[in-house]
């Protein structure tokens, strides 16, 4: 057997040095640090069956008689590492002419199963110490859980107790100093000590639906309580105040809602005519297009939308025969979406025929941006839509089919219609992400009011107004005064005028918190 130990700057060049010297098949015995790096003792692959020989040897002869003691191997020189970066060992005759076979198996008997079983000894000690220590932090967790538990559902003593308490120990600590001998004052402190204080038991809770309820019911008396108070006040200071009584009414008879009333009222000052100064606000909260740029010379592509029968095809020939007189026919395009209705397109036919225009008709998306390709050098293309109702259901898809990015919405709402009409179609028409508004038939309103309440509270701007069906003279921009005082100016029939009892009445009726809320848009 030959046993080597090979020096190096690291254990990959000592180990390089190993297979230099027993071959790829070479045993390593152990490795450890040194002063030149890293110290490896290995022996060449026949040295095992020779140690295990030996041993088998050496333990058939161990149950005869006793080994004889095998003295400790001489010290061996260290390996030095050449100029060449190899090792330089003692020649193979000086090994075996300085220790034995024997000595060599006893030695790595020893030293190699002493090493393990004390490892294995020590990896064992420190896993039990660790799962010790687990255990015992799980069970003082659990401990701290369960104490704060029970003193989290133990509940606190009464103050009216806590105060009993310190004044009886206050009285005895008196009583105590009156006394002149030490011995009669500890009695009377044993007799007069204060009693630990008897924690009444929790009234058990009740039921969660039954608490639930009763909230309930505490919220709506709440509420109620809210809106008579808000009414009561309201109507009190209407009686106290004849200038916001007399402006609410009128306001109310011109079709404005209650809760853009509620708010002028609550703003009108003390020294000028509430008719003047309503009008005033009124028209610097109207926003117009007349400072702007008409539409018919801004030109674009423009896709009139609106329900049914506010007059979206009239408007659209308006507008054609109003930019046509300024810029030619040449430079306008026509597209018409109305196939729903019979003979629908043929009414922009018949214009586009006087005009001297042809009408394109796309059924959908795709033939819709075809054309607008093909009319892209035109100076403006106007879009006639099909009408629909506001609670429709094509009405999304005929706002998703004019999604092209160069598509302008005009909202045509007819001026005729309900207050609370008017709200639904600027809700499902999306109105806050259309250009503007174009109020139709205002000849045929007999409130403005209801329509311009509206704009006011939406910020909506009112582009252009078409009042009759003259083809384009019905075609008109009017600014936010001539709106206002054309609405201020409507007189309700006899039927439909309110009195002061009946202003009371509309405002008693208002949630008084809604109604607010909603003013703020104005």
């Amino acid at each position: 057997m030959n046993v080597k130990r090979f020096s190096a700057r690291t254990s990959r060049d000592a180990l390089n040095l190993v297979r230099q010297a027993f071959g790829e098949d070479a045993v390593v015995l152990s490795t450890r640090p040194c002063p030149e790096g890293v110290e490896v003792m290995a022996m060449a692959p026949d040295g095992v069956q020779h140690i295990e020989r030996v041993a088998a040897e050496a333990a058939a002869g161990a149950s005869t008689a006793s080994p004889p003691a095998l003295p400790l191997p001489p010290l061996r020189r260290p390996v030095v590492p050449s100029a060449r970066g190899r090792a330089e060992s003692p020649e193979p005759a000086a090994v075996t002419a300085e220790t034995t076979v024997e000595q060599d198996v006893a030695q790595l008997s020893m030293s190699t199963l002493s090493f393990q079983d004390y490892v294995r000894e020590r990896m064992l000690r420190r896993r039990r110490a660790e799962q010790q220590a687990q255990e015992q932090a799980q069970v003082e967790t659990t401990q701290a859980e369960a104490r704060a538990a029970e003193l989290q559902a133990r509940p606190a003593p009464p103050a009216s107790s806590l105060l009993r308490v310190r004044a009886s120990a206050g009285r005895a600590e008196a009583a105590r100093a009156m006394l002149p001998t030490p011995e009669l004052q500890a009695a009377v402190s044993e007799t007069l000590a204060p009693a630990e204080p008897r924690i009444a038991a929790p009234l058990p809770a009740a039921p969660q639906a039954a608490g639930a309820e009763l909230l309930s019911e505490l919220r709506s008396m709440k509420d109620l309580i809210e809106d008579r108070f808000g009414a009561l006040a309201f109507m009190e200071r209407m009686q106290r105040q004849p200038r916001q009584a007399q402006l609410t009414q009128k306001l109310l008879d011109q079709g404005f809602s209650p809760a853009l009333i509620r708010k002028l009222a609550d703003s009108l000052p003390n020294d000028c005519d509430e008719a003047t100064w309503a009008a005033g606000v009124l028209e610097r909260n109207l926003l117009s297009g007349e400072s702007e740029t008409p539409l018919e010379d801004s030109g674009g592509v423009y896709a009139l939308v609106g329900a049914t029968g506010v007059g979206k095809t009239t408007s659209t020939a308006k507008l054609a025969a109003a930019f046509a007189t300024r810029h030619g026919a040449s430079n306008l395009g026509l597209i018409t979406l109305d196939a729903y209705r019979v003979a629908a397109h043929e009414q922009l036919r018949a214009y586009g025929r006087i005009l001297g225009v042809p009408v394109h008709t796309a059924h959908d998306r795709a033939s819709l941006d075809d054309l607008l390709e093909l009319l892209a050098g035109k100076k403006m293309v106007l879009i006639d839509t099909a009408g629909m109702a506001q609670r429709d259901a094509r009405t999304r898809e005929l706002l998703e089919m004019l999604s092209h990015r160069s598509v302008n919405r005009l909202l045509v709402v007819n001026a005729a219609a309900q207050g609370e009409t008017i709200e639904d179609v600027l809700a499902a028409y999306r109105a806050a992400s259309c250009r503007g508004v174009i109020l139709s038939k205002v000849d045929e309103a007999v409130k403005l009011g209801p329509a311009l309440d509206a704009m006011i509270r939406h910020k909506l701007k009112v582009l252009a107004v078409a009042n009759g069906q003259r083809v384009p003279e019905d075609w008109h921009r009017l600014s936010a005064h001539a709106l206002v005082q054309q609405a201020l100016r409507s007189a309700p029939a006899t039927a439909w005028r309110m009195d002061s009892a009946d202003v009371n009445l509309v405002f008693a009726g208002l949630r008084a918190a809604p109604a607010s809320a909603a003013a703020t848009h104005a």
